[in-house]
């Protein structure tokens, strides 16, 4: 019997041991009797504010009746403190913090900001703690984004053979808000302070960037090219709540970024279908703005056209990427649906005759053809602006020397700017420099158009406005 009794303690008092480690181990977040009194809190449930920061945060509690020490007051956003957190000590039963200073220590206890949760307070002396004392309240945000993707010191290389083809995509860790968040990623010479948008996301913590696109902004911030230049990049979080506008901004980091040097393609319009007929000679070059070349011009039913890289034949030539097209001529991969292929040359166009907008994107190699908003050629053109007093009413009447072509001979000043009318008012037709005001020599119709400026010198110039080309000149006499 005896010997029973000790094979049986052998086996039993590691097992008593093992259940000792594990009451010893969970002790520090398991919730004991209270030993002395918290007194309930005057929070209640509460949205917190920035403009609260220095707001104070008053607790009071009766002393442990044991114990020496300092009091810690503890932050849980759990009721069994599993994973808790120190707002403060203090040396007597009172503790006055700041509402700045228990927004934080929430948040480190695992309270995200912009939601209602409960929190959790206790008193901790040695081995007492006081009752547990709970509000619902709202934290707002105090950190801010971390950049994990570009890491300090990488380098990139964007890829002029890929323009369209993600470069990079920056990445930042943040809080799980209870509110839209708005994230600006932005990019800078490093060391400086004139930082350029890449992109905005919502809601998300990561924006993808083209080679394009980033290769654009090393232009801006005048990067040398085939260069690795340090380039600094931040990501800010924006939220709004009830309390106003919260705006994060990461800290700088800092990477080693290497643009190209764009090769964008001149591109001359030629073809029976076209204003300039098939003469190479008088092939028209289209308006370029980086990778987008385009032309507001005239296109024939059942016409035909293609591109050149020269006013010549040869030696470069560009048509659609299609089957049966010379291999040395496929160059489009999209088209528009009023497009086609024609022969082995040319491209073919469906629509009717009239004006229309011709775009390029060199980047993507598509093209596109939609109808202007001037689809018919005018009657009559006018001329108007600073040249005559802006008086739509008395524009001045052009003459007519081609089919669509206009043109005047008038005096113009060194400030001078104008636009061409198709009556005399401002209820109809009219044609600027394309998109914006400038002197690039291409018109623009209604609602993609401003003024035409050039810097004469008081003395008289013709003015040519070809509409079915969509081009203009000044000429000094």
């Amino acid at each position: 019997m005896k010997n029973i009794l000790k094979l049986l303690m052998v086996f039993l008092l590691p097992l008593l041991l093992i259940n000792a480690c594990r009451d010893e181990a969970d002790r520090d977040w398991t919730s004991p009797e209270p030993s002395f009194k918290l007194y309930d809190t005057t929070l209640g449930a509460n949205t917190l504010y920035p403009s609260m920061e220095n707001n104070p945060f008053i607790l009071t509690w009766d002393n442990a009746t044991t114990g020496s020490g300092s009091y810690s007051v503890v932050i849980s956003a759990t009721s069994d403190f599993k994973n808790k957190v120190e707002l403060a000590k203090s040396e007597t039963n009172t503790l006055k913090t700041t509402i700045g200073a228990l927004n934080t220590a929430m948040l480190q206890a695992g309270l995200s900001p912009y939601l209602a949760q409960n929190a959790y307070i206790r008193i901790e002396r040695g081995t007492q703690v006081s009752n547990a004392v709970s509000f619902s309240v709202t934290a707002y945000p105090t950190g801010k984004p971390v950049i994990t993707n570009p890491t300090a010191g990488s380098a990139l290389v964007l890829d002029a053979t890929k323009p369209t083809v993600t470069a990079t995509t920056f990445k930042w860790s943040d809080y799980t808000y209870g509110v839209n968040v708005s994230y600006n990623v932005e990019i800078a010479a490093s060391g400086s302070t004139a930082f350029l948008l890449v992109g905005n996301v919502q809601n998300s913590k990561e924006l993808a960037v083209s080679n394009f696109d980033l290769n654009e902004l090393a232009s801006k911030l005048s990067l040398p090219v085939n260069v690795a230049s340090n380039v600094d990049v931040r990501v800010s979080a924006t939220s709004e709540s009830l309390g106003g506008v919260i705006t994060k901004t990461s800290d700088v980091v800092t990477f080693k970024l290497t643009p190209y040097k764009p090769d964008f393609k001149a591109l001359y319009l030629v073809g029976g279908g076209t204003a300039v007929g098939w003469d190479a000679s008088k092939a028209q070059l289209l308006y370029q703005n980086q990778n987008i070349s385009e032309i507001y011009t005239y296109l024939e039913n059942n016409g035909e056209f293609r591109f050149l890289g020269q006013q010549d034949w040869n030696p470069i030539n560009y048509s659609l990427n299609a089957d049966g097209i010379k291999d040395g001529y496929k160059y489009f991969a999209t088209w528009s649906s009023n497009l086609e292929k024609s022969g082995d040359e040319n491209i073919k166009f469906l629509g009717n005759s009239g004006m229309y907008k011709i775009t390029i994107d060199q980047n993507t190699k598509s093209i596109t053809v939609t109808p202007s908003a001037n689809p018919a050629l005018p009657t009559n053109v006018y001329l108007v602006g600073s040249i005559q007093g802006w008086n739509a009413g008395a524009a001045i009447a052009m003459d007519q020397v081609g089919d669509g072509e206009f043109e005047y001979t008038i005096a113009i000043p060194a400030d001078g700017e104008f636009k061409f009318l198709g009556q005399q008012d401002w209820s109809g037709l009219e044609w600027g420099n394309i998109h914006a005001g400038g002197n690039s020599g291409y018109l623009g119709p209604n609602g993609d158009n401003n003024n035409i400026k050039y810097a004469g010198t008081g003395g008289l110039y013709k003015i040519t406005a070809n509409i079915k080309m969509g081009t203009y000149k000044v000429t000094p006499l």
